[in-house]
């Protein structure tokens, strides 16, 4: 969040009218080509574009009639910007997401926060809808504890409860209506979500160097999002734990061989498969209150003095445990 802060500090912006696209001498002037930057420019300040910073309902074709584009330099444009991680979308529900645009639209007090749940309400249910509200509860609560306030009253705490209308069956019948998409790079990303086959062994042979890179950059960033929770809640000085202070090899593998189990609990509690900070807080919260794993009761005899660390509580053995336990008092 701090880094969010100071690239927004020093950042210098200006504010675009959304009835820009349909002034009258401004639709007069040449149409912009289909390109992905003319795009982006579009799903950033567009007619579509509400309350919600980068949540909003379109289409495709809607998308592509406004710009005067055909639908073919459309799909083209945006998988520009999709490979590149700046913006998703579930056309067949017509739920588009731009994920950085919070970070350059901040809502200016809490009363605004407190207008997003209406307009949330319209947004068509899917998995990329929870996994939006997810983020935006991340972005906010890291603007101080009026904005966390407003926005707990909005859309209610997170809990270990799964988002509604978001459970596996949905995803498994988006994901194959997905794949008969003709354009793959269009396809929703749930089967990408983390990287590459982590639910299989690793790499395969004929893997492309640029998919282990994209798969072992997302590692680590799964990594340092479980690292900094770890740190928040458990670690010393806030908790018990001595701090995980360096990602060496072992431990960003124990995290890789944890995500079979995490992606489970993430589709179960927020309706996508891609792991979150939101889900590691989750996760670490639920440690803190165990006596053992908190680190207020030590191991049992010829183990006195043995604490918990951050590879015990990537354990796939560890994270079952705690989810079980936590899942069956929600539940009771």
């Amino acid at each position: 969040m701090a880094e969010i802060e100071t690239r927004q500090a020093k950042g210098r912006y200006r504010k675009v009218e959304v009835r820009t696209w349909g002034d009258e001498k401004f639709r007069r002037l040449s149409p912009m080509p289909p390109c992905g930057q003319g795009l982006w420019l579009f799903l950033i300040t567009g007619p579509h574009t509400g309350p919600i910073p980068g949540l909003f309902r379109a289409g495709r074709a809607a998308m592509a009639e406004e710009l005067d584009w055909d639908v073919e330099a459309f799909d083209k444009a945006f998988g520009e910007a999709f490979r590149e991680g700046m913006v998703k979308a579930d056309f067949k529900a017509r739920v588009v997401w731009v994920p950085k645009a919070i970070n350059h639209n901040r809502p200016e007090s809490p009363n605004v926060v407190l207008s997003w749940a209406a307009e949330f309400d319209l947004i068509p249910e899917c998995p990329l809808k929870w996994e939006a509200l997810d983020y935006l509860r991340a972005s906010v609560y890291g603007l101080g504890e009026a904005f966390t306030k407003a926005f707990d009253k909005a859309f209610g705490k997170a809990s270990l409860k799964p988002y509604p209308k978001a459970m596996p069956n949905q995803e498994q019948e988006q994901e194959q209506e997905q794949e008969q998409e003709k354009d793959s790079s269009l396809r929703s990303d749930s089967s990408d979500a983390d990287g590459v086959d982590l639910l299989g062994d690793g790499p395969g042979q004929g893997e492309k160097p640029d998919l282990k890179t994209r798969k072992a950059d997302r590692i680590r960033q799964i990594a340092e999002d479980a690292q900094a929770e770890f740190n928040a809640i458990l670690a010393k000085p806030h908790g018990l734990l001595s701090k995980c202070t360096v990602l060496n090899k072992p431990r960003l593998k124990a995290v890789e061989n944890s995500l079979p189990t995490v992606r489970q609990l993430c589709l179960r509690l927020f309706g996508s498969e891609r792991v979150t900070r939101q889900f590691w807080k989750l996760y670490f919260e639920t440690a803190a209150d165990d006596e053992f794993y908190s680190g207020r009761v030590k191991g049992g005899p010829g183990h006195e003095n043995y604490e918990p660390d951050f590879e015990l509580l990537m354990r796939e053995k560890t994270i079952a445990k705690l989810a079980d336990r936590a899942l069956s008092e929600v539940t009771a």
